[in-house]
C-alpha cells in the first residue's frame, strides 16, 4: 500500500513541475471525454423529448396515414409520395367500428393570414374536437372549438401561443378578435400553451392555427384528408380497433396504400433511427480519445527519455523492473484521468447551461464510461513507454548522455 502511495505521490510530484506539459497532455483526452459524454446526454435528452412529446398523444390513439410508412419497425418513406387519399366515406368506416369513442381527420393548409398589427404567410390545421387529446395540446386562453362547432362549420379558430403575440400583442388580447384566412374572417377562441419550440416531424405548433375540418372544406372542396386519428375507450381495445379498421380499409384500399400506426410505433422506430445516429456520432467524437492516448504515449516516450539516468540510480539503489514499470503506467493512468475529470467537468457545465432549452442530461452510465475509458487509455498507450523504461539495464542508464 504503501509502495502504491509513494508512486502516485511521485507521479503527481513530476506533474507539478510540468503544469503546462501535463495540461496540453491531457488537452487530447479531456477534448475526446468532453465530446462523447455531452453527445450521449444531447441523445438522452432528446428521447426523452420524444417520448414526451409521444406521451402527450395518449395511449389509446391510432392514426392512419396513406401510404406504407413502418416496416419491420423502421420507415420506408413511401408515404411521402402520397397525400390527400382519405375521404368522408373513410371517416364515416371509421365511426362504425365497436369501441371507438371519436375520430378526427387532418388536413393542412398553408396560407396568408392577417390581422390588424400583421400580415404573413401561417399553417392552420383542421381537425375534430378529438385533436387536443390526440396532439396533446393545452388551451392557456380561452377555448378549444368542439362537437357542435364542427356540426354548425362555426367559422372559429385557436391559434398557437406564438401566433397570438405576434399578431395581437399578448395571448389574451387574441380572444375575440377576427383574423383573416385567404379573405374569410374567422374568429378567435382560444389560444394553445405553448409546446416549446419543435414538435414531431420538425413542426412548430406555437406558429399554427387549428379550425373543424368542416369549416375548412371552404379551402378544401375535394374534402380529402391527409391523416384519420381514431380514439378507443381504453389502450386495451387498441388491438382490435387496429384488426378492425384494416378489415374495413381493405375492402377499399390495398395493403400498400395505408398505414395504421399507433404513437408508440412511432416511438420505436424514431428511436432506433436516433439511436444508430447518435452511436456513429459517439463513435466520431471516440476518434480524438485514440488521438488523446497516441499524446500520452509520445509524451511518455519522451520523458522516459529526459529521465533514464534517474531510472538508472533508482535501479541501483535496489528497485526493481516492476517497480520502474508501475512508475510510469501510474503517470500515464493520471494524465488521462486528470483528462477525463476536467473533460468530463465542461460536459456537466455545457448540459446545465443547454437543460433550460433542451432536457439533455448524463447518467451514471455515461460518467462511469467516461472514467473508465480514460483510465484505460492511460494504461494501454502508457505501457509501452513503461515497459521501455522498466528494461533499461542500471549501468547504461547511469551512463546515458
Amino acid at each position: 500500500m504503501k509502495n502504491i502511495v509513494f508512486i502516485f505521490k511521485s507521479a503527481i510530484d513530476d506533474f507539478s513541475r510540468n503544469k503546462l506539459r501535463t495540461f496540453l497532455t491531457s488537452l487530447g483526452i479531456l477534448i475526446g471525454v468532453f465530446a462523447v459524454v455531452v453527445l450521449i446526454a444531447l441523445g438522452l435528452g432528446l428521447k426523452r423529448y420524444i417520448s414526451e412529446q409521444f406521451e402527450a398523444m395518449g395511449k389509446n390513439t391510432i392514426y392512419l396515414v396513406p401510404g406504407r410508412i413502418l416496416s419491420g419497425g423502421g420507415f420506408t418513406g413511401s408515404a411521402s409520395s402520397v397525400t390527400g387519399r382519405f375521404d368522408n366515406r373513410d371517416l364515416e368506416t371509421l365511426r362504425k367500428i365497436d369501441n371507438v369513442i371519436a375520430t378526427g381527420p387532418l388536413t393542412l393548409k398553408s396560407t396568408k393570414i392577417k390581422s390588424l398589427l400583421k400580415e404573413d404567410f401561417a399553417d392552420i390545421m383542421f381537425s375534430s374536437e378529438v385533436l387536443p387529446d390526440a396532439m396533446g395540446f393545452e388551451v392557456e386562453e380561452g377555448r378549444f372549438f368542439d362537437k357542435a362547432d364542427v356540426n354548425k362549420r362555426a367559422k372559429v379558430i385557436v391559434v398557437g401561443s406564438k401566433i397570438a403575440t405576434d399578431y395581437y400583442g399578448s395571448v389574451s388580447e387574441a380572444i375575440g378578435k377576427k383574423i383573416t384566412i385567404d379573405d374569410v374572417k374567422f374568429t378567435i377562441i382560444g389560444v394553445t400553451k405553448s409546446k416549446g419550440g419543435g414538435g414531431m416531424g420538425g413542426f412548430n405548433y406555437d406558429n399554427y392555427l387549428y379550425g373543424p375540418y368542416t369549416t375548412g372544406y371552404i379551402f378544401n372542396p375535394d374534402k380529402k384528408f391527409f391523416r384519420l386519428m381514431v380514439k378507443t375507450e381504453n389502450e386495451n381495445y387498441v388491438p382490435q380497433v387496429k384488426e378492425d379498421i384494416k378489415k374495413e380499409f381493405l375492402k377499399r384500399y390495398d395493403e400498400e396504400e395505408f398505414s395504421i400506426v399507433e404513437p408508440t410505433e412511432l416511438l420505436t422506430a424514431i428511436t432506433s433511427i436516433f439511436s444508430v445516429l447518435n452511436l456513429i456520432l459517439v463513435a466520431i467524437a471516440a476518434i480524438s480519445l485514440v488521438v488523446g492516448g497516441i499524446g500520452i504515449m509520445n509524451i511518455m516516450y519522451v520523458t522516459v527519455s529526459d529521465r533514464i539516468k534517474e531510472i538508472g540510480i533508482r535501479r541501483a539503489i535496489g528497485a526493481r523492473r516492476s517497480d520502474i514499470l508501475y512508475q510510469f503506467l501510474a503517470e500515464a493512468v493520471l494524465l488521462s484521468s486528470i483528462g477525463g475529470l476536467l473533460g468530463l467537468g465542461l460536459a456537466y457545465l455545457v448540459v446545465f447551461l443547454v437543460k433550460s432549452v433542451f432536457p439533455a442530461y448524463i447518467d451514471l452510465i455515461s460518467v462511469i464510461l467516461a472514467l473508465g475509458i480514460s483510465s484505460a487509455i492511460g494504461i494501454t498507450f502508457g505501457v509501452f513507454p513503461a515497459r521501455k523504461a522498466a528494461s533499461l539495464e542500471p549501468v547504461e542508464a547511469i551512463r546515458y548522455e
